[in-house]
């Protein structure tokens, strides 16, 4: 695969300059620019899912970039930044049409449809929509065969948490519920422009067959919501929304009533959500 057109175009920082792309915080922007961490990402990104890959915010393209160098057969980036599509343009000619530019907003986006196919995520995302956008892809009728994702630790920390963790919530819940979790390594605050104040760390989340235990959706996620809520509170208090004979309920399916929520294995909240 020749990458010569790619590898020539100029520096992120130049590409930058010239756009005046200051990162808008509105838009929950960090820029990577190092090429090794970005082709560092796009390698825990292989093996290629055989479709495509889309990319969420691409910003100046430093992930695009690696994506590409790495072998991506397909790139489509989503950019809702309109400032950002000029500045993409020369590496959409330098692909030989393996890049696809879309315009447009990533909350809105109809990703398997874009994908006409199998399709994989790979995405520094922006940090003020990562946790709607990642429950929205896994509990799609169509979920993305791997996503690789550039996240806050924090909530990489809360996706990945076990139960009796500080962490473990309902984030933990819904997201280990429908997929394998993997934390891959860590990037420090001085590698984006401009510097977050804290560190990222990209995580991978590989969608099940079949979720982890049977339950609806919607049920759970109403039961984690009530148990979560109060989490400092035993469930036969947390869960009297849900139900005012808490403590029976949950004594008929074999569950302490005195136990909080963090204590609880995602089969055990799968279990109260068949239940309501």
């Amino acid at each position: 695969m020749d990458n010569s057109a790619i590898e020539a175009l100029p520096p992120l920082r130049e590409v930058i300059a010239e756009h005046e792309l200051a990162a808008k915080k509105s838009l929950g922007q960090n820029f990577l620019l190092d090429l090794n961490l970005t082709r560092k990402i796009a390698r825990a990104a292989m093996p290629w899912c055989g479709g495509a890959v889309i990319e969420v915010g691409p910003g100046p393209g430093g992930l695009t970039r690696a994506l590409l160098l790495e072998g991506a057969p397909r790139v489509t980036a989503v950019e809702r930044d309109e400032r950002c599509m000029a500045a993409l343009a020369p590496l959409v000619a330098a692909s030989a049409e393996r890049l696809k530019l879309i315009e447009g907003d990533a909350l809105q986006a109809d990703l398997p449809l874009l994908a006409g196919g199998p399709y994989q995520i790979a995405a520094n995302l922006p940090y003020n929509i990562a946790t709607v956008l990642i429950l929205r892809w896994l509990l799609g009728p169509e979920p993305p065969a791997k996503l690789t994702l550039l996240l806050q630790k924090e909530v990489a920390e809360r996706l990945a948490a076990p139960p009796n963790s500080e962490a473990y919530g309902r984030l933990s819940v819904i997201v280990q519920w429908r997929a394998e979790v993997r934390m891959l390594f860590d990037i420090g605050p001085k590698a984006f422009v401009p510097a977050p104040k804290v560190t990222s760390t990209v995580v991978e989340l590989v969608p099940r067959e079949q979720p982890l235990a049977e339950a609806e959706t919607a049920k759970l996620e109403r039961v984690t919501a009530a148990a979560f809520g109060q989490r400092r509170k035993m469930l036969r208090a947390s869960l009297k929304s849900l139900w005012p004979d808490a403590e029976a309920r949950l004594q008929a399916l074999g569950i302490d009533a005195t136990r909080r929520a963090e204590t609880l294995s995602i089969e055990e909240f799968c279990q109260i959500a068949r239940q309501l």
